[in-house]
C-alpha cells in the first residue's frame, strides 16, 4: 500500500475539487462549497451499539421527538390509503385524509391499545380496530363504539385519535411525535439548494428493505464514508478516488463526494487501470491493485486466488479455505468474485480505456448523456460530469440519505423493533423525471431477511447488490466486535469520518438535552 501520511490534510493525488475544475461540463456551484467539520477527537462508547438501555434512551430522547421520514406520498396516493410506519417499538398510522391532506396518529386503538392497522391498506372509508370494532373517521374523529352505552366516559372529545405532527419534503411524508416540535422546514434548513432536480420530480423505481444483524447506527455509519473502500471494496480502487473524497457538514445535514475516474491514492496508479479486470467483466476476475493477488471465479461459491509468486488456493465466497498451497484470502474479494450474481448479469462488462482520469470521467459522462437523451433531449448536455459519474450522497439526521440529482440511490436506516442488535437497511431508487413526464406507479417493496442475499432484489442489479454484500460482512463483524473493544470506545478519523463524527455529536445533543435541540434560523439572503 502506498504511504498516505503526506504532511498535509489529505492523501496524495488529485483532490476532488481539482477534478471538478477540470470537468468539461462544470458542476453546480454548491458542489464547490467548503464546509468541513472542525478537526477534533470524537469517541463513542461502544455500549451505544448493543445495550437495551441505550436503545430505550434513543426511543425516549430521539424517536419520540425528532422529525423522521415515514413514507412517500405515492405510497398513500388515494383518499383512504394508510401506511404503517414502525420505528423501534413505536408504530404510527399515516393516512391520506383528502386529496390535499395527510394526517398521522399513533397506531393504537383508544380502547385497549390494539394496533388499528397491522399493515398498509388502500381505500379505507374509516379506521377500524379489528379487535372490538371501534372506528374513527379518516380525520381521526371518533365514529363508532359498539355498545357505547357501556362506556359513559367515552366521547368524541375524549377518544378521537391524537394527531401526530406531519410535514412534507420532496414528496416524502415526515412525522414528529412531539406536538411542540419546530417546523420541518426549520429542521431541514436549506437542503433544497443542494439538488438541481427537486425530489418532487422523482419517483420510486425500486424499493427493498434488508434486515441486518447489527445496530442501526453501525449500519448507517458503513455508508457515510469512503475510507473503507481500500479494505472492503478493492474492486473500486482502479478508478475511484476513495481517500481523496470531500466531506462537508451543516446543521442537520452532511455530505460526502467521491470521484469516479482518478485511481485510489492507496495505489501507485497515476491513471485508471484497464488491466484490473483481465476478462473485462465485473465479476469474473480481478487483480488487486495493491496485493496483486488475482481472483478468478470458477463457479458460484468457488474462487481461485493466485499470487505473483505462483502460490494459489481455492476458497468459497466467505474466504474459507478449500484446497491449494495458499491458505488465506481476502473475504471481501472472494465475496465479490465468488458470490451470487443475478441471472443474466454474470458477464456484466467492466472496461476502462487507457486514458487519464479526466478523459475517463468525460467518456463515462458522455455515455450516460446519450442513454438519457431520448427521454431528456438536449438538456442532458447541461448536466455536469460530476452528477453523471460521482458518488455524491447526503445524510440528513437522524437516518436518511438522499443522493445527488442523477444518482437515484436513497437510503434509510431504522432499528428493527426493540432489538438493539438488528436493523433495517432500506434502499430506494428515486429516479428523476423530465419536466412534464407522466409519473409511474411506485415500485413494490422487496423484503430480505437476515440470511437473504442482497442479489435477490434483482431490480437493483448485481453491481450495487454485491457492494452491499461486501458491506454486510462488516455489519456482522462490527456487531460482534464492539462488545469486545478493549478501550470501550470507537474513534473516528478527523476528516474522512467527519460525517460519522457529525452524526454522533448531533445525536449526543438529542440524547442529553431536556428540550429537543432547535435549528438555527437561516439568515435572510442579502
Amino acid at each position: 500500500m502506498v504511504e498516505t501520511l503526506t504532511g498535509h490534510n489529505r492523501s496524495n493525488g488529485i483532490s476532488y475539487t481539482e477534478l471538478l475544475e477540470g470537468d468539461k461540463v462544470r458542476a453546480p456551484e454548491v458542489y464547490f462549497e467548503e464546509s468541513p467539520m472542525e478537526p477534533g477527537l470524537t469517541e463513542v462508547e461502544v455500549s451505544r451499539y448493543w445495550t437495551k438501555e441505550e436503545h430505550d434512551r434513543e426511543v425516549e430522547m430521539l424517536w419520540k421527538r425528532v422529525w423522521q421520514m415515514a413514507c412517500h406520498k405515492d405510497d398513500i396516493k388515494d383518499v383512504g390509503d394508510t401506511f404503517v410506519y414502525d420505528i423501534a417499538g413505536l408504530s404510527f398510522l399515516v393516512v391520506r385524509v383528502s386529496e390535499d391532506e395527510i394526517k398521522a396518529y399513533p397506531n393504537s386503538c383508544m380502547h385497549r391499545g390494539r394496533a388499528i392497522c397491522d399493515h398498509h391498506k388502500k381505500g379505507q372509508k374509516a379506521l377500524r380496530c379489528p379487535f372490538h370494532g371501534w372506528s374513527w373517521e379518516l380525520n381521526g374523529k371518533l365514529k363508532e363504539v359498539p355498545c357505547q352505552w357501556d362506556f359513559p366516559s367515552v366521547s368524541e372529545e375524549t377518544h378521537s385519535l391524537k394527531e401526530v405532527r406531519v410535514g412534507e419534503w420532496g414528496g416524502f411524508v415526515f412525522i414528529n411525535p412531539d406536538p411542540n416540535c419546530e417546523p420541518l422546514e426549520d429542521f431541514l434548513g436549506d437542503l433544497d439548494r443542494h439538488f438541481q432536480i427537486p425530489f418532487e420530480r422523482r419517483y420510486k423505481a425500486a424499493h427493498m428493505i434488508k434486515r441486518l444483524p447489527c445496530n442501526w447506527k453501525i449500519a448507517q455509519e458503513a455508508f457515510m464514508e469512503s475510507y473503507h473502500v481500500v479494505g472492503t471494496h478493492p474492486e473500486l480502487m482502479p478508478a475511484f478516488s476513495d481517500a481523496n473524497s470531500k466531506y462537508d457538514v451543516w446543521h442537520n445535514v452532511s455530505r460526502a463526494m467521491s470521484a469516479h475516474g482518478a485511481p485510489s491514492p492507496h495505489t501507485d496508479l497515476e491513471k485508471p487501470d484497464p488491466t484490473a479486470f483481465p476478462d473485462q467483466k465485473a465479476f469474473q476476475s480481478f487483480i488487486h491493485p495493491i496485493s496483486k493477488h488475482t481472483f478468478k471465479r470458477l463457479e458460484e461459491n468457488r474462487v481461485e486466488v493466485s499470487l505473483p509468486n505462483g502460490k494459489s488456493g481455492i476458497f468459497d465466497m466467505e474466504a474459507n479455505y478449500i484446497e491449494g498451497d495458499l491458505k488465506s484470502a481476502d473475504p471481501h474479494m472472494c465475496n465479490w468474485i465468488g458470490g451470487k450474481i443475478a441471472p443474466e448479469e454474470e458477464d456484466m462488462p467492466m472496461i476502462y480505456t487507457d486514458v487519464s482520469a479526466h478523459q475517463l470521467r468525460d467518456e463515462a459522462a458522455q455515455a450516460r448523456r446519450e442513454e438519457m437523451r431520448p427521454a431528456w433531449g438536449d438538456m442532458v448536455d447541461e448536466i455536469s460530469d460530476a452528477d453523471l459519474t460521482d458518488a455524491i450522497f447526503y445524510s440528513v439526521f437522524p437516518n436518511f440519505s438522499p443522493w445527488a440529482d442523477f444518482n437515484p440511490i436513497f437510503y434509510r436506516f431504522r432499528p428493527d423493533g426493540d432489538n438493539p442488535e438488528q436493523s433495517l437497511h432500506e434502499v430506494m431508487f428515486m429516479v428523476p423525471l423530465p419536466e412534464g413526464a407522466e409519473r409511474p406507479e411506485p415500485a413494490k417493496c422487496t423484503f430480505l431477511d437476515l440470511h437473504d442475499d442482497y442479489t435477490e432484489a434483482t431490480e437493483f442489479g448485481s453491481y450495487l447488490n454485491k457492494i452491499f454484500n461486501q458491506d454486510y460482512l462488516n455489519h456482522k463483524g462490527m456487531q460482534k466486535g464492539v462488545k469486545n473493544q478493549p478501550h470501550g470506545v470507537s474513534i473516528f478519523a478527523q476528516y474522512q469520518e467527519s460525517k460519522i463524527r457529525h452524526f454522533h455529536e448531533t445525536l449526543e445533543k438529542w440524547l442529553t438535552s431536556k428540550e429537543p435541540p432547535k435549528s438555527p434560523k437561516l439568515e435572510a439572503a442579502e
